[in-house]
């Protein structure tokens, strides 16, 4: 007997989860299936709706100034603006004060451990201090371990894309004896539980930091460190880091493994146990029984095939990163219910050929009817009851536009509401 909800969520990364959410309070039973670890932890953790400008590439101030100006097929196009606002606005009420931006609607500058400038829609808390549209003067610190942020090269990039505040950088070891490779969860847990730090001779972790970095300011307003200044207790650190140090504190995004990724992951998921979201992970789907809509779903688990069946399916399973859509010598396709993927039939076309050219191959994914309901090649939908959600669609390049988070947001709030107004 197959395992019965009203909605299946495949996949458990943004797009999925929050399609969970949406699903749930629209009323639906929801069961969440998510076979390998959330895309999050790599995340940056920041939400970006639409960053660049379509047709010129510079930075909007304002995401939705640009909406018009993208190609047809896009997701932002088919669901509206009226979709990435509801998609927004259930994302403020998931994170709360954790989160920042839901007050206006134009991007936030937000310096990167890269030193590039990034628009983005909402930023979490701990970043909100370190926006680069303030002119205050600014003290980067990168440590020795965490070699993915030279914070003075990326104040000297900082520089030279303009910003309007005075900004250096400086490297110190963190305090602690800690191994050359040691993760930054690590080093974030020494801060919230403010261990010993015997070879700095202070009581604490946060105590030697402090002091640490104080020998380096000359007058800044702020210090901007790499986001591991704690994972439980971030708040309390940060605020008694401020305190000592006299300046504010904020965390600079980092690459994977990445903080607030995970930071947001967990509130997630804690979103997910509130509205009642059943959730099973470690196993893969590999099927699916139908025609016209999708009855059976079938999960591989320890060598049997297991089916699940509900009213409605959500996609959520990424892109070609995400392995959501697969590509071969013979084309690409979506591996679970063999979706169209909209795609030129001679490979070079796949490419361009300068690196930094707009790339067909970034747009691979699946073509989406203003329900989020896959279209086939000749523009009808695949199955009357799945959707599809986040990364998974095609027509947009996240990368190029910066919009991977908007697109999920937009589609996972639009899916998880139809979904449930369909029992």
């Amino acid at each position: 007997m197959a395992i019965s909800d009203d909605v299946l969520v495949v996949g458990g990364g943004l797009a999925g989860m929050t399609a969970a959410v949406a699903a749930a309070r629209g009323g639906a039973r929801v069961r969440l299936l998510s076979h390998k670890a959330s895309t999050l932890r790599n995340a940056s953790g920041l939400i970006d709706v639409l960053g660049t400008d379509p047709e010129s590439g510079a930075p909007l101030a304002d995401p939705f100034d640009g909406l018009d100006a993208l190609p047809g097929e896009h997701p932002y196009r088919i669901l509206g603006e009226a979709a990435i606002r509801e998609g927004l606005d259930l994302f403020d009420d998931l994170l709360g004060d954790r989160y920042l931006g839901s007050h206006t609607d134009r991007n936030a500058l937000v310096p990167t451990h890269g030193g590039t400038v990034k628009p983005t829609a909402r930023y979490p808390e701990s970043t909100g201090s370190g926006l680069a549209s303030s002119r205050e003067r600014t003290l980067l610190v990168g440590f020795e371990t965490i070699t993915d942020f030279d914070a003075p090269l990326a104040a000297a990039h900082l520089e030279n894309a303009g910003v309007p505040f005075e900004v250096r950088g400086v490297t110190l070891p963190f305090p602690g004896e800690f191994r050359a490779d040691v993760r930054v969860t690590r080093m974030a847990h020494a801060l919230d539980e403010d261990r010993e730090a015997p070879v700095d001779g202070r009581p604490g972790t946060r105590a030697a930091l402090a002091e640490r970095v104080s020998e380096h300011l000359d007058g800044e307003e702020r210090v901007g460190l790499p986001a591991l200044l704690g994972d439980e207790r971030g708040e309390e650190v940060r605020e008694q880091l401020s305190t000592r140090l006299g300046t504010d504190v904020f965390e600079v995004p980092m690459g994977p493994p990445s903080l607030p990724g995970l930071r947001l992951e967990d509130a997630l998921e804690a979103a997910l146990h509130e509205e009642g979201v059943r959730v099973e992970s470690g196993n893969p789907v590999v099927g699916y029984e139908g025609d016209d809509r999708v009855e059976t779903v079938t999960v591989e688990r320890v060598h049997r095939e297991v089916p699940y069946e509900a009213e409605q399916v959500i996609l959520a399973t990424g892109g070609l990163v995400g392995k959501g859509i697969r590509s071969s010598r013979s084309g690409v396709c979506e591996p679970i219910f063999g979706c169209h993927v909209p795609q030129p039939e001679d490979r070079y076309d796949w490419f361009s050929e300068g690196v930094f050219d707009d790339q067909p191959f970034a747009r691979f994914g699946l073509r989406i009817d203003e329900g989020c309901r896959p279209l086939d090649g000749r523009g009808e939908t695949e199955f009357e009851n799945l959707r599809a959600v986040g990364a998974v669609c095609g027509g947009y390049d996240s990368a190029r536009e910066k919009s991977a988070s908007g697109v999920s947001l937009a589609t996972a709030a639009t899916a998880g509401r139809r979904a449930a107004e369909c029992l």
